[in-house]
């Protein structure tokens, strides 16, 4: 297959945690619902229905400010989840935290000052947290999630849809055709924190594989930085299979410091779905 090649933008970074999902198409609203999709409403009750259900349709000019809104919100929650309950995918960093305490107290003999060195050291993680993942932002802003239309809406192979819930949009998710290996990577997923736990990043998912299915495809690719495993729970229920992980991944921004080593690490996973063998 043929189509634009996808211009340069930050890593993908995933805010999910979420449980079911139904199929739907590329071009037509994706419904989840109870009531059977061969029942015949009149208009008012459609109306009914479509305050309570979550479907999904491709992004329009008018959501832009939302879609923003609950990319920030869902990326700047992650710097506490970076910051301190990250630290325990780090054994290394945990003994050298450790080691500098200690010497703090055969240097300084306080025991006051040593007991204030744990709470320096996680003062530090939040600050570089903080740092690194507001740099990332601003990277992201400033590239495909400030013109979304040129950057998945207009090139072919790529696409970009929200969830729709009680007339607002509550979650997003993209798609970008990667012409080097007939693959789409998903990308952008992340739903507002006030309705998760209600299926919408798998529906939001979902939509994404059906969408390379339907134009031939051969797999979905994904990168992931997310600290929770119901993340990668999530993805795994999907079909995807981890591929690799490194350690010391490099976030857009990032300018590698002695000191923002010391205190940022994150760890990156790829995921892919093979669709059909090449």
């Amino acid at each position: 297959m043929h189509f634009s090649s996808p211009k340069m933008v930050c890593e993908t970074k995933i805010v999910a945690d979420e449980h079911d999902a139904i199929p739907g198409t590329k071009k037509e609203s994706m419904m989840w619902s109870t009531v059977p999709a061969s029942a015949a409403l009149n208009p008012a009750e459609a109306r009914d229905v479509r305050k309570d259900v979550v479907y999904i349709r491709e992004f329009e000019c008018g959501d832009h400010e939302e879609v923003r809104r609950i990319f920030y919100e869902g990326i700047m929650e992650r710097i506490p989840n970076t910051a301190f309950r990250g630290l325990r995918q780090h054994p290394k960093t945990q003994f050298l935290y450790a080691l500098l305490t200690v010497m703090c107290f055969f240097v300084t003999k306080s025991v006051t000052l040593t007991c204030c060195a744990p709470l320096f050291l996680m003062g530090a993680r939040y600050f570089y947290s903080r740092k690194v993942i507001h740099s990332y932002l601003d990277c992201a802003l400033h590239t495909d999630m400030a013109d979304i239309e040129a950057y998945y809406m207009t090139p072919t192979g790529s696409c970009f849809w929200v969830a729709m819930l009680d007339g607002r949009v509550v979650g997003i998710v993209a798609a970008q055709g990667r012409e080097d290996d007939n693959s789409v990577e998903l990308r952008r997923m992340s739903v507002d924190s006030r309705y998760r736990g209600k299926g919408i990043a798998k529906v939001l998912g979902r939509r994404v594989l059906e969408f390379a299915v339907r134009n031939n495809y051969a797999a979905v690719v994904l990168g992931t930085t997310a600290v929770k495993l119901a993340a990668h729970k999530l993805y795994e229920s999907l079909g995807f299979r981890r591929m690799d992980q490194s350690k010391d991944y490099r976030l857009p921004g990032m300018r590698r410091t002695p000191l923002e080593r010391l205190f940022f690490q994150i760890r990156h996973s790829r995921y892919r779905l093979q669709l059909r063998e090449e």
